[in-house]
């Protein structure tokens, strides 16, 4: 099922007419699959979206604190397909992994913290505006890690 701006389109493959230029909200859905939602920017002229749900796509973001033994820093903790970062003025602090270098990645809802260690590094804990937003950063980098070690092709990948 294709949505334009939350208004019901048809199924795929779909053409859609007299769309005017500028940004759009596309959502786009299949049975058995996570929903795809992007910002669509339409041009004067024929314009074509392809969508690809077996792809695995990672883009999350979260303000956080992260928690020293003495005080504390703010910062933003981003998750993409290239790895988990840890962005922050204290440059101590800050951090690029990739995936495949988390030893440890876990939430615990009730402390309302979330903790992140490199194999073989040090460990940062985290704290965010609420506890959910957290459970929610941590089960999408999670699902992304386990299709990913599924097989399943990160997004931008040629098809094999």
């Amino acid at each position: 099922m294709v949505f334009l701006d939350r208004e019901f389109k048809g199924n795929t493959p779909v053409t859609i007419e007299a769309v005017a230029p500028g940004s759009h909200r596309l959502n786009v859905s299949a049975e058995g699959y996570d929903g795809y939602s992007e910002s669509v920017d339409v041009v004067a002229g024929s314009n074509r979206v392809a969508v690809r749900f077996k792809e695995v796509r990672l883009n999350e973001s979260i303000p956080v604190v992260h928690k020293h033994a003495i005080g504390s820093c703010k910062g933003r903790l981003l998750a993409d397909l290239e790895g988990l970062r840890y962005e922050t003025t204290n440059a101590k602090d800050a951090f690029l992994l990739k995936l495949s270098e988390l030893e440890v990645f876990e939430v615990d809802y009730l402390q309302k913290t979330l903790r992140v260690k490199p194999k073989g590094g040090r460990s940062y804990n985290f704290t965010g505006d609420s506890a959910d937003a957290l459970f929610v950063f941590h089960k999408n980098v999670k699902k992304a890690l386990d299709r990913l070690a599924k097989g399943a092709p990160p997004a931008g990948s040629k098809p094999k």
